[in-house]
């Protein structure tokens, strides 16, 4: 599973529960796309978190 490039944001882990209370493992996995940014003047292709495009954390190329 792809990391975030900015935040570092990647999957999380925990448990999922059902009505009667058993527990079994789950993963969330956060919204990643592959975008061309552009870096230090170059245009790059990194892993960029939704948040972070829509916060205007990263320049699109």
């Amino acid at each position: 599973m792809a990391k975030c490039a900015i935040c570092g944001k990647g999957a999380h882990y925990g448990n999922k529960v059902s009505h009667s209370h058993r527990r079994a493992n789950r993963i969330w996995k956060s919204n990643v796309k592959s975008v061309k940014c552009i870096v230090n003047g170059t245009p790059k292709r990194l892993y960029v978190c939704t948040s972070c495009l829509r916060s205007g954390a990263v320049e699109r190329a």
